[in-house]
């Protein structure tokens, strides 16, 4: 039975997020649909990694068995004919060994979360970027998200829900930095924990306003302790952009 590969695009703004619940749209839920009216059998689309609600990607990926073997261009065609009008594209698909997963072969992932700082209300781009009014020093939040980077207990950062085994992770890239009003932070790491992208944000949102100090940030990391987290940053400016295998 052909394995194949699938890198999608979604706007994650309708849907409960990746993970197929009984009752809610998701993403794994439409894409599911989509081969089912494709291949005509029900199977299972297992993705790299589980997205909240409203959260969004450019560079998800997936992958499925499917009885039937189709030639990549003509699956993902096919696929994207079933999706609409849901905002989801599958931008390519490729047949992988049956050894592939999608989550477990992932080596990396990359993550992009968007901030337009100004004042003036989001005309073209609202459910897509967190606005911040106040000014942010984008400087002194890249030098404090530099404390985050390496292997460290991120309880702090951690949603109380979420069901890693260790709250142990390894940050390889966290940086931040300035176009005009956008602001983007910029990270990396083989994996996350619930929560962890948006709670880093927000804590250094706060450093950016002036409440907190790069040693603020490094106390909470040392705290263990999600009480000691700032704000969560809202899920519509998180994007998944890449996952490395």
């Amino acid at each position: 039975m052909p394995r194949y590969k699938l890198t999608i695009e979604y706007d994650g703004t309708p849907f409960c997020g990746w993970q197929l619940q009984p009752t809610l749209p998701s993403v794994q839920g439409a894409l599911e649909a989509a081969v089912r009216a494709t291949c005509g059998v029900a199977t299972r689309v297992h993705g790299s990694g589980r997205t909240d609600a409203g959260v969004h990607a450019t560079g998800q990926v997936a992958h499925c068995d499917i009885e039937k073997e189709f030639r990549p261009d003509k699956l993902r065609d096919a696929l994207n004919a079933h999706l609409r009008p849901n905002p989801i594209a599958v931008l390519g698909a490729e047949t992988v060994p049956d050894t592939f997963e999608a989550r477990f072969s992932a080596r990396k992932r990359h993550y992009r979360y968007r901030i337009v700082n100004r004042r003036s209300n989001l005309a073209l781009e609202a459910g897509r970027v967190w606005r911040v009014p106040q000014r942010l020093d984008s400087e002194a939040m890249h030098a404090a998200a530099q404390r985050l980077i390496g292997k460290h207990d991120f309880t702090t950062f951690r949603d109380t829900e979420c069901q890693a085994k260790s709250p142990e992770k390894t940050l390889d890239q966290l940086d931040v930095v300035r176009d005009g009003d956008a602001v983007t932070i910029l990270t990396s790491a083989r994996s996350y924990l619930h929560s962890q992208v948006r709670s880093m944000v927000g804590s250094l949102v706060w450093v950016g306003q002036g409440r907190w100090t790069a040693d603020d940030l490094a106390a909470a990391l040392a705290a263990r302790n999600r009480a000691a987290c700032g704000v969560v940053a809202p899920p519509e400016g998180l994007y998944l952009v890449r996952v490395d295998y």
